[in-house]
Formats: C-alpha cells, structure tokens, sequence
C-alpha cells in the first residue's frame, strides 16, 4: 500500500513540483559532505561534485531559461564557459580534465547559482506562458539532472577512495541483508522477431528510439547478477594472468592499468571501498566496478558470454522495474535475495556496441548532441544501479561506458547460446 500512494502523489505532481523534488533531491545527496570535498577531481573521467552541481543549473538556464523566458538575465555569464559539458554548438567549454582546477566559484555561489535558477524556472511555470515546448525540455532537464546525481555519487566514490582516511560520503548508510542466492540458472530467451526500443508514450531519451523489430537467436539468459563470490574464484582461478581468456585490447589494457582485481576491492580480495567507506566484501551480492573487458572475460572463463542489449531488453521488460535503486538508501549492489536484479544494483555490461538503432533521428538542435555524437567506441549497459533514482529507469533505457571505465557500478549477467 505504501508503494501504491508513493505513486499515486508522484502522478499528482505538478510541473513544478517534480522540478523542485528532482532538484532538492540532488543537495540531499551531499548533506554530509564538506565544501573541500566537491572541488577534487581525481582522474579525467571524475567531474567535481561542484561542477555537477553547477552544470545541471547551466542545463536548465541555457536550454530552458534563455530560450523562453524573455526577462530572464543570467546569474553570471562566465558560468556559460564553465559549466558547458559537450554541447558545441552551444559555444566554448572548460576542458574537462580541468574541472578540478577551479576553485571559484566557490560552493556557496554555486548553491547561489542553483537558487538563482530554481527561482526563475518556478516564476516561468507558475506565470501559465510555459509552452510545451518548455514543459518538454523542462522534463529532459530533469532526466538529465537524475543522471547526474548518480555520475555525482560515483564520481564522489571515486575520490574518498583516494583519501587515506577512507571517509564515508554518506554517515549511517544502512547495509542490505545478505543470503545465499540461489544456484546459477538460464532462462531460456524468446527467438525471433521482437520489438524493441520506447513506444514514446512516456518520456525517452532519444536513443531508446524508434522501436524496431530486431532478430533474436536461441539463447538463453541468467536468472540473476554474478556475484563477488563468484567473481573472486575466476581472480583465484588465475585468469588475471590467462592471457587466452581475455580480448586482446583487454589484455593491453589489464597490464597497462595492471588491474588484478576489481576497483575498490583490496588486495587480500576480503574488503571493498563503499560510498559508506571500507567494508568487508560481501560474497552474496552482485560483483560490481569492473570493465567490460573483466566482465567479457569472466563470461568465456564460464563457458558463457554476455547477453545482447536485445536479449536483456525483451527479458527484462517481461517484469516490473523494480530492484535496488537509489531510493533503498544501500548506495551499494545487495544480495538476489530471489529477485532477478534486472533493475537496480549494477548497470549491466552487454556485448552489444552503442549505435543507432535504425532510423534514428538525435533531437533537433543542440540537444542533438546529448546522445548520438557518442555512438562510437563505447559498449552498451543496461539497468540502472544501486544510485540510479527508482523513477527513472526503465527496460529500453539505454547508457553507454567505454569498455575500459570501471568507476561506475558496472557488472555484469550471464548468457549462452541455446546449443551452447
């Protein structure tokens, strides 16, 4: 019944009720950490907790506030510089690597900043000029800011690792219970000619589109994720120095980095940085920080592979999106515990490359640029994580890692051919 009036005042929401949710839901995330905190950017791929901040306001005042509210003036127009992600055609950008230089604007101008935007956005809902033109990217922006409240907590991750002192980003994060799960099993997969990709009846990014029939082969999928247990007999098994088991930029890629084990986990393989801090490994739940190399090569180590992002789709939707999702406050994958972990605890690495599905068409201008300039070089993932917010996945949803990225919470599910 809680589950059902939870839903129930979310389908009530106004406009700007869900803008102001989605946007208090962001700072709730980093009430327990200090102003040095969000200025660190530890590699190039970690943005500073600051710049997310910042960016996602620049979303809203560049798409939303600038295009269609005619009084609107600009809280500081070097922010445009700053705060730009990717989107060229919107003007010049802060070079990514470099984010973590600046400390100014301070934390307190940026929360200015967000106060700033948050009160324009609301005047211009609240003055009924908001056409649906607005109300439709107002909805992207929102979307877009949930992903980065799950990019600002595994980039923040990333960086109290790297602190001596372990710290936690989050005091009193409780740890889900763990069992067994059970044994390893397939299901078998549907063959033949199924739909896949968003129908466009509720929101989508516009890589979900257009549904299109796509040929599935006799396969069969996992009954659920693979776990540390799991994952820690493959690195005992010696496959970190099996070179038969590995791609071959895998293998280039392993002795570079020299990756012998998960990100995060020790070299005793019996503890784990957490966005709680430093934990003892659980060996029921879900094996998660590592590339698609790792999970590529625990599939043939099993005599297995990894599913296509269509076989996972049409098995997935088969259920209800549920799972361990930012809203269980684990922050962390948890044990089956009987579910099948379709959704929530790990995004999923496919072996399907990220391109466009056909007849795809990127959104018209700048916004253009948020998805299909990237179809290149990188692997598909499915499923959301243990921090990806529970209203905002979905089965065609679809995000994109280069197979090298381990610093977000990426395992990994099994399948096989059916003759296999």
């Amino acid at each position: 019944m809680e589950t059902t009036a939870h839903q129930l005042t979310r389908a009530q929401e106004t406009p700007g009720d869900r803008y102001q949710r989605v946007r208090s839901g962001t700072l709730h995330l980093i009430r327990d950490l200090q102003a040095e905190d969000t200025v660190v950017q530890t590699m190039p791929d970690v943005s500073p907790t600051k710049w997310h901040l910042a960016h996602v306001t620049w979303f809203f005042e560049c798409f939303v506030l600038k295009a269609y509210a005619n009084a609107y003036k600009p809280f500081n127009d070097a922010f445009h510089y700053l705060f730009n992600s990717y989107y060229n055609s919107a003007g010049a950008m802060h070079p990514r690597p470099r984010r973590g230089e600046l400390s100014r604007p301070t934390l307190a101008e940026v929360l200015d900043y967000r106060s700033h935007v948050d009160n324009a956005i609301l005047e211009l809902l609240n003055s009924g000029n908001a056409a649906d033109d607005v109300h439709h990217v107002l909805t992207l922006g929102l979307h877009h800011e949930q992903q980065h409240q799950e990019l600002l907590l595994t980039d923040i991750k990333h960086v109290l690792s790297r602190n001596p002192l372990q710290p936690a980003a989050r005091q009193g994060l409780a740890r889900a219970q763990s069992s067994a799960p059970d044994a390893y099993a397939f299901t078998t997969g549907a063959s033949g000619i199924v739909a896949i990709g968003a129908d466009g009846s509720d929101f989508c990014f516009d890589n979900e589109t257009p549904r299109h029939d796509a040929l599935l082969h006799p396969h069969a999928i996992g009954n659920r994720l693979i776990t540390n247990g799991e994952y820690r007999e493959f690195i005992n098994a010696g496959a970190y120095r099996n070179a038969q088991l590995w791609l071959s930029d895998g293998w280039a890629a392993l002795n570079e980095h020299g990756w012998r084990r998960p990100l995060y986990w020790d070299d005793a393989l019996e503890s784990e940085f957490t966005l709680a801090g430093a934990v003892e490994i659980d060996e029921h739940a879900p094996v998660c920080h590592i590339s698609y190399y790792e999970a590529d090569a625990f599939a043939r180590w099993s005599g297995c592979r990894l599913p296509t992002e269509f076989e996972w789709e049409h098995a997935a939707a088969a259920g209800t999106v549920d799972g361990n999702l930012l809203g269980s406050n684990y922050w962390h994958p948890a044990a089956a515990n009987g579910r099948s972990q379709f959704f929530g605890d790990v995004w999923e690495w496919t072996s399907s490359a990220y391109s466009p599905y056909p007849g795809f068409t990127p959104l018209p201008g700048s916004l253009g640029e948020y998805n299909g300039k990237f179809m290149c070089n990188q692997m598909t993932v499915r499923g959301g994580s243990c921090v990806t917010a529970d209203d905002h996945i979905r089965a065609s949803y679809r995000s994109f890692f280069y197979p090298d990225a381990r610093w977000q919470f990426l395992g990994l599910r099994l399948a096989k051919d059916a003759n296999g």
